[in-house]
């Protein structure tokens, strides 16, 4: 995943709130890049994090957390369950974002907790530690959310930050926190998630936000290349295409 955001390529993912291996494996049959696992907002228990990891290595997608908060602790929990990234939220300023990256990253780049016999780390049975340290270091995406006002105040800062792979921004918290909660296209919230995405993609850097159906073509075209939908959405969308159809035909 990490290799096709390099290479400038889309990856589309499905956001999951509640508890489901088998979720996750539809989403990997379907032909989904990634899934996030949201226990931010979600039901999610470490246990359960661990389960739909497993069910998206089986499935070859990637999985992805959502930690609860932007804690090392929270970090370090779903990071040892066996996930390749993390997505935190709430991250406003350069500062923040650097203790991100020494959550989530082992000596030298980080200060992540070490510990032999997690599932990350194989249950220590393939290689060294010192192995797993490297090969984690290199392979685990950071992406960061820009979802208040004051981290899109600080988006020229958070872009010099090396090390972040994904500036996701969260509309709707954004929107609640310019003051038009729940409406991303007020025109205030709308120039400045367009200004900080025309930023990202001058500086290089990627590109992240959920799309739905109606309207991923025109955040592909901005630029945004990390992006997922909810599986609510999926779920009521295919739900009302198909009742819609057979009530047609009663």
């Amino acid at each position: 995943m990490k290799e096709k955001l390099r290479a400038g390529e889309p990856v589309f993912g499905v956001s999951v709130m509640i508890p489901s291996p088998q979720i996750v494996e539809m989403i990997g049959a379907a032909g989904f890049d990634w899934v996030l696992l949201d226990c931010e907002h979600g039901t999610l228990t470490l246990e359960s994090v661990e389960l739909m990891a497993m069910a998206a290595e089986a499935c070859g997608i990637t999985a992805i957390a959502r930690p609860m908060s932007s804690s090392a602790g929270h970090i370090l929990q779903v990071l040892d369950r066996g996930v390749m990234g993390v997505q935190v939220p709430h991250v406003n300023t350069a500062a923040e974002a650097r203790e991100v990256i020494a959550a989530v990253k082992f000596h030298p780049a980080g200060r992540r907790g070490l510990a032999a016999g997690t599932r990350a780390a194989s249950y220590d049975a393939q290689g060294t530690l010192a192995d797993y340290v490297m090969a984690a270091n290199e392979a685990t995406l950071i992406a960061i959310q820009l979802e208040d006002q004051a981290g899109i105040e600080h988006i020229d800062e958070l872009l010099q930050v090396e090390g972040i792979d994904v500036f996701f921004i969260g509309p709707s918290d954004l929107s609640q926190s310019m003051g038009h909660p729940g409406n991303p296209k007020a025109p205030a919230v709308a120039q400045a998630i367009d200004a900080s995405l025309r930023k990202m993609v001058a500086a290089g850097r990627t590109p992240g936000m959920p799309a739905a159906a109606e309207n991923v073509r025109a955040v592909l075209d901005q630029g945004v290349r990390y992006i997922y939908t909810h599986l609510p959405r999926l779920l009521a969308g295919s739900a009302r295409d198909y009742l819609a159809r057979a009530r047609a035909r009663t």
